[in-house]
C-alpha cells in the first residue's frame, strides 16, 4: 500500500509538471492523500523529489519512476479502449491497476502489439520506452482490426471481441476462429475473405471486431 501512494504521489507530480505546476500548494490541492505533509517528506527522504520553497521537483530517480509508471498507465488505457472497447470510466479503473503490476518487458510487448501509440484516450503523450526507438514512430500496430487491414493480403486471426457473444457460435460454423488464417479480397459494400478455397462475406459492424496479425506471402 505504501508503494502505492509513492507511486500516486510520482504520477501527481508528473502531471502537474506536464499542466506547468511544480507548487507545493498545487500538489497539496490536487492529492486525495490523508497526509500531504508526510508524503511529501516520504518522497524527499527517498531521494524521489526536493522541495525548494513552493516547488515540489522530482529528482532524476523521481522522474525515470514516475515515467515508467506514466508509461504503463497510458499503454493500459489505449489497450483497454482500443483493443477491449472498454467504457473510459473502466479503462481508467484498469490503468490504474495495471500500472503498478506491468513488467518493463511486458510493457514493451503491449506497446509494441499496439504499434507503440504516442497518445492516450485522453491526448496525453505516452513516454517512449526502448521498444519505440527500434522502430519508425508511425510503424504499423502489429495487431489491427480486420476492417483496417489491406486488402488483398493475407492474416491470422488473432482473437474476437464480438459485442453479441451467440456471433462465436456463428463464426466458429464458418471457420473465422483464432489462429484461420484468411486473405481479405474486399471491404466494401461488404468485408469479403477467404479461408482456404471458400470465399465468406462478413457484416462490416462483425468485420470490425476481428483482430488479426499480417503473416507473411508463402
Amino acid at each position: 500500500m505504501e508503494r502505492e501512494r509513492i507511486d500516486e504521489a510520482l504520477e501527481l507530480l508528473w502531471v502537474l509538471d506536464e499542466e506547468g505546476h511544480q507548487d507545493t500548494i498545487r500538489f497539496c490541492l490536487s492529492s486525495d492523500d490523508d497526509n500531504v505533509d508526510e508524503l511529501l517528506q516520504t518522497l524527499v527522504a527517498q531521494g524521489h523529489a526536493v522541495i525548494d520553497g513552493e516547488q515540489v521537483r522530482m529528482t532524476e530517480t523521481g522522474i525515470d519512476l514516475a515515467r515508467g509508471l506514466i508509461r504503463r498507465h497510458r499503454l493500459s488505457e489505449r489497450l483497454f479502449f482500443d483493443v477491449f472497447d472498454l467504457t473510459m470510466d473502466e479503462v481508467e479503473r484498469g490503468a490504474c491497476k495495471t500500472e503498478h503490476i506491468l513488467s518493463e518487458a511486458l510493457t514493451d510487448s503491449i506497446c509494441t502489439f499496439l504499434g507503440h501509440p504516442t497518445t492516450c484516450p485522453h491526448s496525453k503523450p505516452i513516454p517512449r520506452g526502448e521498444c519505440c526507438k527500434k522502430y519508425r514512430v508511425d510503424v504499423q500496430p502489429v495487431v489491427t482490426r480486420l476492417t483496417e487491414f489491406e486488402v488483398g493480403k493475407r492474416c491470422k486471426i488473432v482473437f474476437i471481441t464480438p459485442s453479441d457473444v451467440t456471433r462465436i457460435g456463428r463464426l466458429s460454423s464458418i471457420g473465422i476462429i483464432p489462429g484461420s488464417v484468411i486473405r481479405l479480397i474486399q471491404k466494401k459494400p461488404s468485408v469479403v475473405l477467404q479461408i482456404d478455397e471458400t470465399t465468406i462475406a462478413v457484416d462490416p459492424e462483425l468485420a470490425g471486431e476481428i483482430y488479426v496479425k499480417r503473416i507473411s506471402e508463402t
